[in-house]
């Protein structure tokens, strides 16, 4: 399999209540169609190594920072974000990565099967089926024409996942997708993406703290450590393979 994404040296630093957070990346590979979960406690950095993934934030630093979706070229996100390629990071973020947040963020305004078919219609794809078949899959179908406030919390979930897909993008990334959910209906939500990640062939990148959950399931996990620095006032967190 190809790599998808390899960070080497990467670095972002940030600063709250005069408290320093540093989050370095020694080395990680992440390879096509891998389901990789970054586990982690709250205000670890699994966000913000996310948003570097997403192409949505800059590093401060970094040694290597490859980004290459299936069918393109490799892009040097580092040198990018440098050179002021701002445009062209949003165009491969838009076409080659869907992006799950934790609440879901689905738009109150739209049906759900609008929703679903938001990315698709802003790409100019056309209307062939592909949400009707996600809705199917993970057993939304019925709820398509209704507006996000009729539903529970894990359709809601489902729903920001199959929206996440309809584009067909070839990695998705997941910010703690199940932390709003029972146990037993984030079991379910997970394991009925996972299904559809392998049989679509995305890559999967999923932020989460319940280690139980992701041990459950056919995921990596990167390791996490933490550790303070300059007398208590930097705390650096390193994720690595």
């Amino acid at each position: 399999m190809s790599v998808v994404y390899h960070l080497k040296g990467v670095v972002k630093s940030r600063a709250v209540n005069g408290v320093g957070f540093r989050l370095v990346v020694p080395s990680i590979q992440i390879k096509d169609r891998e389901a990789v979960a970054l586990v982690g406690y709250s205000g670890s950095g699994k966000s913000t190594l996310l948003d570097l993934l997403a192409l949505v934030l800059r590093p401060d630093e970094a040694g290597r920072f490859t980004f290459l979706p299936r069918g393109l070229r490799p892009t040097d996100v580092a040198a990018t974000w440098k050179a002021g390629g701002q445009d062209i990071l949003s165009d491969l973020r838009k076409r080659h990565i869907g992006y799950v947040l934790q609440t879901g963020g689905l738009l109150p305004y739209l049906t759900v099967g609008e929703n679903i078919g938001l990315s698709r219609r802003l790409l100019g794809l056309p209307a062939d089926g592909t949400v009707e078949h996600l809705a199917r899959i993970l057993g939304v179908e019925r709820h398509l024409t209704k507006l996000p406030a009729f539903l529970s919390a894990g359709e809601r979930q489902r729903v920001a996942f199959a929206r996440a897909l309809a584009h067909r993008p070839s990695i998705v990334i997941a910010d703690e997708p199940t932390a709003s959910l029972d146990p037993i209906t984030a079991r379910r939500v997970l394991g009925a993406v996972m299904d559809l990640v392998k049989e679509l062939g995305v890559t999967l990148i999923a932020a989460s703290h319940d280690w139980a959950q992701i041990n459950k399931l056919d995921f990596r996990s990167l390791h996490q450590e933490s550790r303070e620095r300059k007398g208590g006032n930097v705390v650096e967190s390193l994720f690595r393979d």
